[in-house]
């Protein structure tokens, strides 16, 4: 394994920040799927959380479209997770001995890879403004264990190689 070297500082982003694409297991055929805005929202914008999404399937061409109007998160480590708009399983998760590990794409895996290997770990100042409960500041302490470095990172580096072989 690399020496560990450098610090993580947290950049404040939040899981909605990393909802643009979602990496799902097709509900027809098994492969990845993604879960994209529609078309006419796809410019530079974020958007918003409760527009509607597409999932759609480049090997068996399924096409479903949400309604939009309800989104629910997965909440723990302890059952495999879901995307929020489809409830499909996500494709970038792992259960290890202490509960599923899991990202919605592949920006989302670098942040939380970034962040594990990191021996020094800064949040922002308490007296600054903005989001203070951040997607790293929520992980469960298993991930944030020094302890369980190497093995969130095995499961990480697992996690990452399957979207290779996808």
């Amino acid at each position: 394994m690399a020496p560990l070297s450098g610090r993580f500082r947290d950049a404040r982003s939040t899981e909605y920040d990393y909802l643009r694409l979602i990496l799902v297991r097709c509900p027809s055929c098994a492969t990845v799927a993604h879960v994209v805005p529609p078309p006419q929202e796809a410019g530079g914008v974020q958007p918003a959380l409760f527009t509607p999404r597409r999932l759609v399937c480049r090997s068996c061409g399924l096409s479903r479209v949400s309604s939009g109007g309800r989104v629910s998160f997965s909440r723990g480590t302890a059952q495999p997770a879901t995307d929020p708009y489809f409830g499909v399983p996500l494709w970038l998760q792992l259960e290890t001995r202490h509960g599923w590990l899991w990202a919605y794409n592949p920006e989302h895996l670098d942040l939380l890879r970034q962040f594990v290997r990191a021996p020094l770990r800064e949040r922002a100042p308490w007296y600054d403004t903005g989001q203070k409960m951040t997607l790293v500041a929520r992980l469960p302490r298993w991930i944030k264990g020094a302890k369980n470095r190497d093995e969130v990172l095995r499961a990480l580096a697992r996690i990452r190689a399957s979207l290779v072989s996808a």
